[in-house]
């Protein structure tokens, strides 16, 4: 349980500490669309559909309003607390799911098999005699 508690924490960590690295990475940085990137790309991509201009609100004003400026407080509890449940859910031991529910499925097939592969008792000539 304590393993599993741990990883809820890495995940929550996680998952907040990649946001920033990850929009970076795509362009998004706190001084403008880095150029030549995805982001750039996106951009122009978002300009010529809407005639020249990024719509206020589009996928890409938000994203590089989160670049710039980082995410706020609210979303930080959200993708914590996302995180923090995949990595619960990820950390879960996986021997002690599988072995508790295979355990009593394995024994009764070990005495269903036995009880099917035993022979009858051959009774002996004698003990029949005395039973008539």
């Amino acid at each position: 349980m304590l393993k599993q508690a741990a990883f809820a924490v890495v995940g929550g960590v996680a998952a907040v500490a990649a946001v920033p690295v990850t929009l970076g990475a795509a362009g998004f940085t706190g001084a403008g669309i880095a150029a030549s990137s995805l982001a750039a790309k996106m951009m122009s991509a978002a300009a010529v559909a809407n005639g020249g201009g990024v719509a206020a609100g589009s996928l890409v004003a938000t994203l590089q309003s989160v670049g710039a400026a980082g995410l706020c407080t609210s979303t930080k509890i959200l993708l914590a607390s996302l995180g923090s449940g995949l990595g619960a859910y990820f950390g879960k031991p996986k021997k002690e799911s599988s072995s508790s529910q295979a355990e009593p499925g394995a024994e009764g097939e070990e005495q269903e098999e036995t009880e099917s592969q035993a022979e009858p008792p051959n009774p002996t000539v004698g003990s029949e005699k005395h039973e008539k």
